[in-house]
């Protein structure tokens, strides 16, 4: 008989993570309201730009459905690279507690088994204030659409989530070595997150750079923005960053991926 081909790590990832569904399905009443908790408590960041707006017409220069349309790519990109990678900021706990010595010995990869783990359907509710709130301002942001500003929509979002999903995977793999940064790494990951559903042009310069050249988040979705928004950059930049995106994600992404093997390679038993 011919050998089995190993599934691939999609497919492991999509068999796992199908197990989780399925066991929290069993008390579907409790999954149901644990989605519409997870949907109101994320929602509540939505409320928040909401108030702020009850107190002026325009926050660093744009308009509520121009804030909103930032919240809506941002906090969809962000939750669904949350759904996809969110816990391998648990990594750290299984290095400490020896739990990743038996992850390694499984025939699946160490990155989906914690990517999967205790994976939950109360995840989605994450996206639901994203999709509501980015529908809405699609139809009232003052936007003069066209086929490259339509398109430009998807793209970001993906790209967004891209991005995040390597952030989530390079920040987990930086507990190979410090293995009590779980704090630090929340703050790029979760902060990143909250910065990018605002205008860049609420900080400092200074701090703008920073995440536009050292940890990326501009590109999550505030540069590709300002060629939907048809607005000007603040830094500068030439017209092509507007479009740098997909590219910057592929580098993220490379970088994780590095970081992650670089861990497990280096990676020495705790013995426990």
């Amino acid at each position: 008989m011919a050998d089995r081909v190993p599934a691939g790590p999609a497919r492991m990832y999509g068999v796992l993570a199908w197990a989780w569904i399925r066991a929290a399905a069993q008390y579907p009443v409790s999954m149901a309201l644990l989605a519409l908790a997870t949907a109101l408590v994320t929602g509540l960041d939505v409320a928040a730009i909401l108030l702020l707006f009850a107190h002026a017409p325009r926050i660093a220069g744009f308009t509520a459905p121009e804030v909103l349309f930032l919240y809506g790519t941002s906090a969809l990109a962000f939750g669904i690279s949350d759904i996809v990678l969110g816990t391998t900021e648990r990594l750290g706990y299984h290095v400490r507690q020896g739990t990743l010595d038996t992850m390694l010995v499984r025939p699946v990869s160490p990155l989906v088994q914690i990517a999967t783990e205790e994976f939950s359907p109360r995840r989605f509710g994450k996206l639901v204030p994203a999709v509501l709130v980015l529908a809405y301002a699609l139809t009232r942001v003052d936007v003069a659409w066209t086929a490259g500003r339509a398109a430009m929509v998807p793209v970001m979002v993906a790209a967004g989530t891209a991005i995040f999903g390597g952030l989530w995977v390079l920040t987990g793999a930086v507990q190979f070595v410090l293995v009590d940064s779980h704090g630090a790494s929340k703050s790029v990951t979760y902060g990143g997150g909250f910065l990018t559903q605002y205008p860049m042009t609420m900080f400092a310069r200074d701090f703008v750079r920073g995440v536009t050249f050292v940890v990326p988040l501009a590109f999550v979705n505030w540069q590709p923005a300002l060629y939907v928004l048809d607005r000007p950059d603040p830094l500068g930049l030439p017209e092509a960053a507007r479009f740098a995106s997909p590219a910057v994600a592929v580098l993220v992404c490379a970088a994780g991926a590095l970081a992650w093997r670089t861990g497990l390679r280096h990676y020495r038993s705790t013995g426990s």
